[in-house]
């Protein structure tokens, strides 16, 4: 079962919405339970500033404490919390702050996609035939209302659910061959030309 979490208050939103942390949550929800150490090498920072951040977001319940990987009694180990974060426009649109913080926070994570892209794109070569032909850029332009909109984009989540369902059985029953981590980015939003 998916464990999802809507952020509505300002505070958790601003300990999210700095960078390093979006980062360490991202490498904690992708990889799984790490220690500072590991996610320090991941992210080229010291193991002192991971560490203050990782508390950061432990304190507003977006990490916790995981189970010990190793037998160092001194390795403090973490995981995300939840499978799935979300902070919509509607939260945080009454205070000037809050809309403020709700637009840099959806920004930084424009910005780490779009960094996470260029990455494939540099790495193409790397990934093989099958992976290059798999792998998708697509645009698509709709005329629709906001309630045609809002099954729209229902449907498709429910239909990378499972997806994300099927590979998590199948990996679990010992299929693992081929499997990698695949990035799905989607931006629905009304605009006129």
């Amino acid at each position: 079962m998916e464990n999802r979490r809507r952020i509505t208050d300002l505070g958790t939103l601003k300990a999210f919405g700095h960078p390093l942390r979006m980062k360490l949550y991202s490498a904690l929800r992708v990889a799984g339970p790490a220690t500072a150490s590991q996610l320090a090498a991941q992210v080229d920072e010291a193991v002192s500033l991971v560490s203050y951040h990782l508390r950061k977001l432990a304190e507003h319940g977006l990490i916790e404490e995981a189970r010990a990987r190793s037998e160092d009694a001194r390795e403090r180990w973490w995981q995300a919390a939840q499978d799935t974060l979300s902070f919509r426009h509607e939260d945080f649109k009454d205070s000037p702050e809050g809309a403020a913080a709700h637009a840099a926070v959806i920004r930084g994570l424009i910005a780490h996609r779009k960094e996470q892209y260029e990455t494939y794109l540099d790495q193409q070569a790397a990934w093989g035939e099958q992976w290059r032909t798999a792998a998708d850029q697509s645009d698509f332009l709709a005329r629709l209302n906001p309630a045609e909109l809002t099954r729209l984009n229902a449907e498709i989540h429910a239909l990378i659910k499972t997806y994300e369902e099927r590979g998590k059985a199948a990996e679990a029953a010992g299929d693992t061959e081929g499997r990698e981590n695949v990035a799905f980015h989607l931006a629905s939003f009304p605009f006129r030309p």
